[in-house]
C-alpha cells in the first residue's frame, strides 16, 4: 500500500488518534535501549482512553512521544501515530508545532513549571490565540475572559492581569486547561493532571474534564496511576508494565474481569473507600504477586491499644504561627496560624491519623510536637516531660522516643553516606553502643524491614523508591522510640509499594508496640491503617474520634466533603459528578493582633467529638 493509500485510509477511520506499533527507545552508554514497545491503540471521538501502570511502566514517554516532545538527540520514537487522518510522527517540526495546541493540547501533572511565572495568566492564554487563531489583542483578551469563565474560575476578568504564583494548585490546573482548550483541539492528553492536587480539587477537576468533554465533544487521553480515577473517567483502559501493554478493554472489563496478573495485582493493592466495615482493628493490604496475580489475604491488627493507660503522647492547647514581615525593618504585619490551639493524645500501641488538604496544619502539627518547628504556645507532653520546656541537650536525648518519617525519603538520606552508614548514625551519636554492635543493630533492622543485610554497603541512589522509604524506617527504628511521625510517608509511592510499607509499619507497630502519628491525605489508607483519626482544616481540628465512627458517621460538613471527594475504583461510578461548589481553600494568613475565636467541642459518642458552629 503507498503512502497516500494508507494515509487516505486513515483519514476515513473513526480515530481521532490511532497509535500503530509505537516503540520509544534512549540512548544510554552509546546503546538504544527501548523503554515503550510496540504499543497499538485508537482514542475514538468524544472518547477517554486511560493509560495506567506505575512508575517506570513508560505510560508518560508514551504521551511525550506522542506529542513528539522527546529530546531528539537523546530518543528513537518508531512507528506511527495517526492524529485525524495525518501521521504526525512524518511531519517536518515546524508543521508539528502547528499541531501541538492547536489539533492536540497537552495539560501536565505540575501546572507551576509549565507556565511562565514572569507573564501574567491572561498574557499567556493570550498568546496561544493570537499565534494559533489569529485574533487580535482586544478579541484573544475576550476569548481568554470566556475561557477561563469555561474551566470555573471565579472573577475571571480581575484574575486576567495576576500572575501564577497568585493562583492555587487547583487554580493553576484550571488555567492550564483553559490553555490547552484555546485552540479547540481534538484531543486532549492529560499527564497525571491531578496527582500534585489535594482529593477535593482532584474532584473538582476531574469534574471539570468530564463536563468540558461533553461540551466541546473532545477526545481525551488520560494518564494516570491511580485507578479510583481512571474507574471514575475513562470509557476504556490500557495497562502497561515495563513498557509494554498487557492488556486493555472497556474499562468495566478490565476492572471486573481483568485477565493479566499485573491487572490484577495493580486492582487488588488499591485501597478501596468503605473496606473497613465490619473490622473493628486496622486492617493489612493484601499483598499480590504480580506473576500469578494471587492476593495474600489481609489480616486484622491485634487489640493492643489500652487507653486506660497513661498516654505516651498528650498535646494540649498547641499553638504554632508563622510571622509575615513587610517594609524595610521588616515590621510583623500578620502572621499563618498554621496550628491553631489543637488538643489531642496518642497511647501505646495505637495510629492516630492526622488527615486534610495542603495547608491545614498537619505536617507542622508533627514538626512542631519534635520541635522541628518552635510552636508559640501550648504543651507537649512526651514520658510525662514536657517537650516544649526542654533545653538542647534535654532536647537530644528526648528525640530517641519519639522519630519522624518523611515522605521523600531520598532528601531525608545522606547521598554521599551508605545506607548502612546513615541507619548507624543515630545510634552511635546517642552512644547506645559500639561500633560492632551499631553494625549488628543495623542488620538487625534491615532484615526487619524486608531488606538483605549485605546491602548495607550500598548508597541511597542504588535502591527504589520503596527501598528508600524501607531504609528510613529502619532508621527510624534505630533508637527503639516509642512514637514515630510519619508525614506522608507513603504518599509518593506505588500503589502496590504502597500496600507493602502500610503493611511493614502494622507489624512493626504489633512486633514493637508503636505508637504512629500518620500524617496523610490519602483517605482511603488512612480508613486501613488508624485506630483514630482527627481531621484539621485551617489549622484547626474540626472532628477527632475513633476511625470507624469519622467514616461511617461523619458530623462536620469538611469531613462530609473529603471523604465525598476520594475517587473510588468503581466503573460503574464512570460519570457521576460531584457537583462541587468551586472554591479555593481559605487563607490561615491573619492580620497582627487577630484573637482567634474560641473552639467548642460536642460529644457525637464515645470519643467522637466535633468543633460545633
Amino acid at each position: 500500500m503507498s503512502p497516500m493509500t494508507t494515509n487516505a485510509a486513515h483519514a476515513e477511520t473513526s480515530a481521532v488518534l490511532s497509535v500503530e506499533d509505537l516503540t520509544t527507545s534512549f540512548l544510554v552508554d552509546g546503546e538504544w535501549r527501548s523503554v515503550v514497545r510496540n504499543i497499538s491503540f485508537d482514542v475514538h471521538p468524544g472518547e477517554t482512553v486511560a493509560i495506567v501502570g506505575e512508575s517506570g511502566s513508560g505510560k508518560s514517554v508514551t504521551s511525550l512521544s506522542i506529542m513528539r516532545l522527546l529530546a531528539r538527540d537523546q530518543s528513537r520514537v518508531e512507528g506511527r501515530v495517526w492524529l485525524n487522518g495525518r501521521d504526525i510522527l512524518a511531519l517536518s517540526e515546524k508543521d508539528m508545532q502547528k499541531v501541538r495546541g492547536n489539533e492536540a493540547a497537552m495539560i501536565f501533572q505540575e501546572p507551576m513549571t509549565s507556565l511562565n511565572p514572569i507573564f501574567t495568566i491572561g498574557r499567556q492564554i493570550s498568546e496561544v490565540l493570537t499565534r494559533h487563531k489569529g485574533l487580535s489583542k482586544a478579541e484573544a483578551r475576550g476569548e481568554t475572559v470566556r475561557l477561563l469563565e469555561k474551566v470555573r474560575i471565579p472573577n475571571a476578568t480581575n484574575r486576567f492581569e495576576e500572575y501564577p504564583h497568585q493562583f492555587s494548585g487547583g487554580m493553576r490546573q484550571r488555567v492550564m486547561i483553559a490553555m490547552a482548550l484555546a485552540s479547540r483541539p481534538k484531543l486532549l492528553i492529560a499527564d497525571e493532571p491531578t496527582t500534585a492536587l489535594d482529593v477535593t480539587i482532584q474532584g473538582q477537576i476531574l469534574d471539570l474534564i468530564k463536563l468540558l468533554q461533553e461540551e466541546e465533544g473532545m477526545s481525551v487521553l488520560f494518564i494516570t496511576h491511580d485507578m479510583g480515577v481512571v474507574a471514575e473517567i475513562a470509557d476504556r483502559t490500557i495497562v502497561m508494565l515495563r513498557g509494554d501493554v498487557v492488556e486493555q478493554g472497556l474499562t468495566a472489563d478490565v476492572f471486573h474481569r481483568g485477565q493479566h496478573p499485573y491487572t490484577r495485582a495493580l486492582l487488588a493493592a488499591v485501597p478501596k473507600l468503605g473496606s473497613m466495615h465490619g473490622h473493628a482493628w486496622p486492617l493489612r493490604f493484601p499483598i499480590v504477586d504480580i506473576g500469578s496475580g494471587e492476593a495474600s489475604v489481609p489480616t486484622e491488627m491485634a487489640d493492643t491499644v489500652d487507653t486506660r493507660k497513661t498516654p505516651v503522647l498528650s498535646v494540649k492547647n498547641l499553638v504554632t504561627r508563622f510571622p509575615i514581615r513587610s517594609g524595610l525593618f521588616g515590621r510583623q504585619i500578620g502572621a499563618v496560624h498554621a496550628v491553631e490551639d489543637i488538643s489531642f493524645e496518642l497511647f501505646q500501641g495505637e495510629t492516630l491519623s492526622i488527615v486534610g488538604e495542603s495547608g491545614c496544619g498537619k505536617s507542622t502539627t508533627g514538626r512542631s510536637i519534635t520541635r522541628l518547628v518552635e510552636p508559640d504556645s501550648g504543651e507537649v507532653y512526651l514520658d510525662g516531660y514536657n517537650v516544649l520546656n526542654l533545653d538542647q541537650p534535654s532536647l537530644r536525648a528526648m528525640r530517641r522516643s519519639v522519630q519522624m518519617i518523611f515522605q521523600d525519603p531520598f532528601s531525608s538520606l545522606n547521598p554521599r553516606m551508605t545506607v548502612g552508614a546513615a541507619i548507624a548514625e543515630p545510634y552511635l551519636k546517642h552512644r547506645l553502643g559500639t561500633r560492632q554492635e551499631a553494625q549488628d543493630k543495623v542488620a538487625d533492622l534491615l532484615r526487619k524491614v524486608g531488606l538483605d543485610p549485605r546491602m548495607m554497603d550500598r548508597y541511597p541512589h542504588e535502591f527504589s523508591g520503596g527501598q528508600r522509604q524501607r531504609i528510613a524506617i529502619a532508621r527510624a527504628l534505630s533508637l527503639n522510640p516509642k512514637v514515630i511521625v510519619a508525614d506522608e510517608s507513603v504518599s509518593a509511592l506505588d500503589v502496590s509499594i504502597k500496600a507493602q510499607v502500610c503493611n511493614l509499619l502494622m507489624d512493626l507497630q504489633e512486633e514493637f508496640n508503636l505508637a504512629f502519628l500518620f500524617i496523610s491525605h490519602d483517605m482511603a489508607v488512612v480508613e486501613r491503617i488508624s485506630h483514630r483519626v482527627a481531621v484539621m482544616y485551617l489549622g484547626e481540628i474540626v472532628e477527632i474520634g475513633p476511625r470507624a465512627a469519622i467514616f461511617d458517621n461523619p458530623q462536620h460538613d469538611y469531613t462530609k466533603k473529603l471523604i465525598a471527594a476520594v475517587p473510588v475504583p468503581d466503573p460503574a461510578r464512570r460519570g457521576i459528578k460531584r457537583n462541587a461548589a468551586i472554591e479555593e481553600l481559605k487563607s490561615p494568613v491573619r492580620p497582627s493582633g487577630y484573637v482567634p475565636p474560641k473552639r467548642v467541642y460536642r460529644e457525637v459518642s464515645t470519643g467522637h467529638f466535633v468543633q460545633a458552629g
